[in-house]
């Protein structure tokens, strides 16, 4: 009996387990949501939350979690956890991707909340 109770247990569990990833799934396909790929168009009209995949590099530390990012024609300011790295290695001369909202505040200059980063070939 224990194990028929422990054996359901389990199944419900992996049930639940299913339904949350499901549910956690990314769709990848195309989308009528614009998204931004230049610094001077978040620069020239930013909309907060607006999504943006930029390339180019990390120039400069500015904070614990804050960055100068650029394009190689304009620059902005970049959020990045910690987390985001995800142990990668990162310099001023290391090409990455980022994919990210941009962050617009009253009266302060736009920056970008970066989601996910990725090294490029260089």
């Amino acid at each position: 009996m224990r194990a028929l109770i422990m054996r359901n247990a389990l199944f419900a569990f992996g049930l639940t387990a299913i339904s949350f990833s499901s549910a956690q799934a990314n769709y990848i396909g195309p989308s009528s949501i614009k998204t931004i790929g230049t610094v001077a168009e978040i620069l020239k009209d930013p909309v907060d939350d607006q999504r943006v995949l930029l390339r180019g590099y990390l120039i400069k530390q500015v904070g614990k979690e804050k960055y100068i990012f650029s394009d190689g024609s304009n620059e902005i300011r970049v959020e990045i956890d910690y987390e985001v790295f995800r142990g990668q290695t990162v310099d001023e001369k290391t090409r990455v991707e980022l994919v990210g909202e941009v962050e617009k505040d009253f009266l302060e200059s736009p920056e970008v909340d970066v989601e996910v980063l990725t090294l490029l070939p260089q």
